[in-house]
């Protein structure tokens, strides 16, 4: 069996600002490489094969945090990138608002249905990202595996091996930085044992786990 730990960068720059990132980046604040390190010594005891993060700046530093003095190898894989959200990227949430009013209610309200001017519909990160946790799967059958993402791709994963519709992809919880969600893997079942999980950072919020 596979034990996939997973988690969401740490908080940076453009996340205290208001500003959407995608695929456009920013760096960590002191607070999120704080937490990225509290995460590290909460996952000191656990048995890494591998971490593999995205390839955006933000979630290649919050994995060097994590895995501290550790040996543990670091693969960055392009498919775990947050969802492309084209002409938005590096806008802040109140001008989205105001230009894409429309666009971003069907965001959030019916993602089944958003259609981005350029980016990538939620289908499309859904495909992208389960292609990625396969090929994960794959090369590490059994053992533990950390995956160093990002918010959307992480509400992704949860919404799809939880069973929900598409639709429900915004419910609780909110996906905090550093954040810690379990996957359990093997030949004939998934389950999800913990969901956003925030113990290791003094601020315990948003936290939900799946008995």
């Amino acid at each position: 069996m596979l034990t996939l730990y997973i988690t969401r960068h740490g908080q940076t720059e453009w996340n205290i600002q208001s500003r959407m990132q995608g695929w456009a980046d920013s760096p960590l604040t002191v607070t999120g490489a704080e937490a990225a390190k509290q995460l590290g010594k909460r996952l000191q005891d656990v048995p890494l094969d591998a971490v593999y993060s995205s390839t955006s700046g933000r979630t290649i530093h919050t994995a060097q945090l994590i895995i501290g003095e550790r040996t543990t190898p670091l693969i960055q894989k392009e498919d775990l990138r947050e969802i492309n959200v084209g002409e938005w990227q590096g806008m802040l949430s109140t001008d989205i608002e105001k230009d894409f009013a429309d666009q971003l209610k069907t965001y959030y309200e019916h993602p089944s249905q958003f259609e981005p001017i350029s980016g990538e519909s939620f289908h499309m990160l859904k495909e992208r990202i389960l292609g990625a946790v396969e090929d994960i799967a794959a090369a590490h059958p059994n053992g533990h595996v950390l995956i160093v993402t990002h918010g959307v791709v992480k509400k992704c994963l949860i919404n799809h091996f939880s069973g929900a519709q598409l639709d429900s992809l915004w419910d609780p919880p909110f996906i905090h930085g550093t954040s810690l969600t379990m996957l359990e893997i093997d030949t004939d079942r998934s389950e999800l044992t913990m969901i956003g999980d925030m113990s290791h950072t003094e601020e315990a919020t948003g936290t939900a786990r799946v008995q």
